[in-house]
Formats: structure tokens, C-alpha cells, sequence
């Protein structure tokens, strides 16, 4: 990313903005050669709604994405907690192909869907259910070049922009985050909403 014309990497702790107090934490899970538009939109929108999000990589350290951007610091996977999260994002690129061989990656995933938690992911994300075995019964959708790989696991795969089911929420290409993200910032709202109801 350019900063003033001089190639500069990009710290990703970027402030709630003013007036929005801080709702929680989601965490952004995601490798290297993570397309940059699948990391940034999520990214921005969990921030401008109000929520703090952590990025986890496997190793931590710096991250660069698919079309050269980079960030300075990012959290190492073994350092975080899924309890410590409202939610999951997995971005696409190729960063799940990295992802889906990590037990510890996996671990993560599942236990935000054991805890009923909302997972999101995008474009290759749904990479990452198959190779943690929770594909299966669930229906989805992803880039189409992973569709094969979700109906061999036992999942429905349909071309449409976004689907929820269960815990997850997914989406096809970039071009679908716009309604994804809505769909999942709003699911995130109502619970935030029942907590308070109730007392949690």
C-alpha cells in the first residue's frame, strides 16, 4: 500500500471510529496471499460498526496479501482464545489453502461453530469447513471452483450472493461482501440486543 507515494507497510490497529463504543471483538483469521479487497471490506465494516477486530495469522508477525499489500503486526494464532471472540471471519485468496492444513487453524474454526458463534467467509473461505469436517448437512456457497469440494463433503452448494446457515455465513466473490457483510453485522446487532435483554 502507498502512503504518500512511498511504499510503506500498514499497522492493521485501526481505531473504532469516534462516537462508537467498542462492542466487542471479532476475530479475522487469514495467511499470506489473502486477496487484499476480501481482507480490507470485512476489515472496515466491523470497525465502523463499532466492533475491534483482531487479526490472526499462524504464525503472527507481518502478513502480506495477494496484490502486495502488508501489515506490520498481526496476532499470532497459538496467542488467541476463541472465547475471547463474538465471531469468525475467514477470508478467500489463497490464504485458506494454508489455513485448512493447520490443525490449530481448524481447532479455531470449530470451536466457534461448537459454541454456535457466527463464522464468515468468502470466495475460497469455505475451503477451511470442508478440511474441518463441517461442511457436512450445511447448505452454502463460495467461489464456484470450490463447489465440488463442498458437495463431495457432504454440504449443498448453491449460487446465490450470501447464505446463512446455522452459524455460518458465506458468499461468493468479492462483489457479494456488501450484502454479506450487511447480513452479518445485522445478525451480530440482534444478539448484542438479546444479550442485553436478558442480562448477559
Amino acid at each position: 500500500m502507498t502512503d504518500a507515494g512511498v511504499d510503506r507497510p500498514v499497522d492493521n490497529r485501526v481505531a473504532v471510529p469516534t462516537g462508537a463504543p467498542a462492542r466487542g471483538r471479532v476475530a479475522l483469521l487469514t495467511a499470506d496471499v489473502v486477496e487484499d479487497i476480501e481482507f480490507f471490506y470485512p476489515y472496515y465494516r466491523f470497525t465502523e460498526a463499532g466492533y475491534e477486530v483482531d487479526v490472526i495469522t499462524p504464525s503472527g508477525g507481518e502478513l502480506t496479501a495477494a496484490r502486495g499489500m502488508k501489515l506490520l503486526r498481526t496476532i499470532p494464532l497459538a496467542d488467541v482464545d476463541p472465547d475471547d471472540y463474538l465471531m469468525l471471519y475467514v477470508p478467500g485468496g489463497h490464504a485458506p489453502l494454508e489455513l485448512r492444513t493447520l490443525p490449530g487453524a481448524l481447532d479455531f474454526v470449530r470451536a466457534f461453530a461448537a459454541a454456535d458463534k457466527p463464522v464468515g467467509l468468502v470466495c475460497h473461505g469455505p475451503q477451511v469447513l470442508v478440511s474441518a469436517g463441517l461442511a457436512e448437512g450445511r447448505r452454502m456457497t463460495s467461489w464456484y471452483g470450490v463447489a465440488e469440494e463442498i458437495e463431495a463433503a457432504g454440504g449443498t452448494w448453491v449460487d446465490e450472493p450470501v447464505v446463512h446457515d446455522g452459524p455460518f455465513f458465506t458468499a461468493r466473490k468479492p462483489g457479494d461482501l456488501p450484502a454479506e457483510m450487511r447480513a452479518v453485522i445485522e445478525h451480530l446487532d440482534r444478539r448484542s440486543r438479546t444479550a442485553g435483554a436478558v442480562g448477559v
